[in-house]
């Protein structure tokens, strides 16, 4: 009885944020024919406070966008390098610097709280029929890395469902890259394995067993591994792992913390398309909101952590498609709160969706945004667990659930409601309400509105010019400019690709069974 009263009580949390989405629609259509007056009320101070909320983003992105401007410009290997013993030399130092040199023996070092050569970094590149190109650019990337390459251990994990083509593409990358690093690990994750979903969760699940084994074998402190979990298609700046184990070595509680780097979509972004563009800018700029507020920071994408904590809740979930974030609440519940995500104003860059053809590119976008919206299985995961953990605090408890709530909430209907649900109720009014003050100045209320809303538009263009990579050989410089117009399509962009398939995902859902997302992967080129 009580098992049925629990699976009754998560599935009242799944069906919850798709049902307050469809009554907000449902009460805006239905308020604009009914009561068109209450309507316009509602709509002049849901885009007042909406208003209100984006000149507050816009200070927050101001505050990332200054870190992460002075982050850059630190040489974080000379800081990180003053860490313990001398550093070798720039791009790395030869393999006998290192304790962990030789699989066949034994450390040697006398470990000490704080000497980076006792660290070494896993990195996670799971795979799945991306080209070799895109696995090459990758591993490029690491190998120019300003530090010591010696302590990279690199997972490169494929799956079995294309085990020709990826064994194919893994002896190249042994071939380039086998003697720039500690240990290329190569793992195959196997099909059809039970309580898994195919996906890059369940791909690093696996991954992350085979590599406990090999941390096992060179007897390597969990504590002193510091994982990267990276898309195939992320390069990270050149000073990422100097930063990122400075931030690690003098963090008060670095195994109780994921870091979470700026995420960048620059690596074929004057290739994309203009609508993908946008929509990969404006993920940027959502992401540098939340790194100023880090409180309610999630970790997304590519991220870092420790190997120690990744042990402890037994790696990623190899049942869900958002493992990106759920690793984060993993953590937290494991803790009993005592988990946070901090900031890194050190860049990733990442592949906007680019097939080569634009309405193959165009649906590719939608599919991932739906995906990257499935994140709404958070909420009655949440529920589920934070009762099994009574030690959390339960404002902390409270935080999250709102926080994921009310952020999916308005992934669907605020630019919905914003930009075609404004004047539906002066459509439908009477000629009586027509007549009113009130009716005839609502439009010019809104419209002022919205004025003010540009400004964070135009800032967005501005910082997101400013970012972009060197113009390539053979684009020409009117791309700057078309680039800074094509902020214009941002309204469109945010209904095409944010509240729709915001809304799918949670109407999904909410219908569960066959209804229910699989992942999926994105095309590179």
């Amino acid at each position: 009885m009580l098992n049925i009263f629990h699976k009754l009580n998560q599935r009242f949390f799944e069906i919850l944020p798709g049902t307050l989405t469809w009554l907000t629609f449902i009460l805006a259509v239905f308020s604009s024919i009914w009561l068109p007056l209450w309507a316009i009320y509602f709509i002049i101070v849901f885009d007042f406070l909406w208003l209100i909320r984006v000149y507050y983003m816009v200070a927050n992105q101001i505050s990332s966008w200054v870190r992460f401007r002075s982050a850059v410009k630190i040489d974080w290997w000379e800081r990180v390098s003053a860490i313990g013993r001398p550093a070798p030399a720039k791009g790395g130092s030869p393999m006998a610097d290192s304790g962990w040199q030789n699989l066949d023996q034994k450390p040697t070092q006398k470990l000490t709280a704080k000497n980076w050569q006792d660290y070494c970094h896993l990195i996670f590149l799971p795979t799945y029929q991306e080209p070799f190109e895109v696995v090459d650019k990758t591993f490029q990337t690491l190998a120019q890395n300003r530090y010591d390459l010696s302590k990279f251990i690199v997972v490169l994990a494929g799956e079995a469902r294309d085990r020709e083509n990826f064994m194919a593409i893994a002896e190249k990358i042994q071939n380039l890259y086998q003697n720039r690093f500690l240990k290329i690990l190569i793992t195959v994750h196997p099909q059809n394995l039970t309580g898994e979903i195919p996906g890059k969760g369940s791909n690093l699940n696996y991954a992350g067993g085979e590599a406990k084994k090999l941390i096992d074998q060179l007897k390597i402190p969990y504590e002193k591994v510091i994982v990267s979990a990276f898309d195939i298609d992320t390069h990270p700046h050149p000073q990422y792992f100097a930063h990122l184990t400075y931030k690690y070595l003098t963090h008060p509680q670095p195994t109780h913390t994921s870091f979470q780097p700026l995420a960048l979509y620059h690596n074929n972004i004057w290739e994309s398309d203009p609508l993908t563009r946008v929509m990969a800018n404006s993920t940027t700029f959502w992401l540098m909101t939340d790194l100023a507020r880090s409180e309610r920071l999630f970790t997304f994408s590519s991220h870092s952590m420790s190997f120690q904590a990744l042990v402890d809740v037994g790696f990623w979930q190899k049942d869900i498609v958002s493992e990106d974030s759920r690793i984060f609440l993993q953590c937290l519940l494991k803790y009993d709160g005592d988990y946070q995500v901090e900031p890194l104003y050190i860049p990733v860059s990442m592949n906007t969706v680019n097939t080569g053809k634009f309405w193959k590119a165009m649906v590719d976008q939608y599919k991932q945004m739906r995906r990257w919206a499935w994140g709404a299985e958070h909420i009655p995961y949440m529920i589920k667990e934070f009762k099994n953990h009574p030690q959390m605090p339960r404002w902390k408890k409270f935080k999250h659930f709102f926080n994921q709530l009310e952020g999916m909430w308005s992934w669907a209907t605020a630019p919905i409601l914003i930009t075609l649900m404004g004047r539906l109720p002066l459509w439908f009014a009477g000629r009586a309400i027509q007549a009113t003050a009130f009716a005839q100045i609502a439009p010019l209320i809104l419209e002022k509105l919205m004025t003010f809303a540009i400004i964070g538009l135009i800032l967005n263009a501005f910082l997101s010019t400013y970012l972009l990579p060197q113009r390539p050989k053979g684009k020409s410089w009117l791309g700057y400019p078309l680039m800074f117009l094509e902020w214009l399509l941002f309204p469109v962009t945010m209904v095409i690709f944010g509240s729709i398939p915001a809304t799918e995902s949670q109407t999904r859902l909410l219908l569960g069974g066959r209804f229910r997302l699989g992942f999926w992967v994105s095309g590179k080129k």
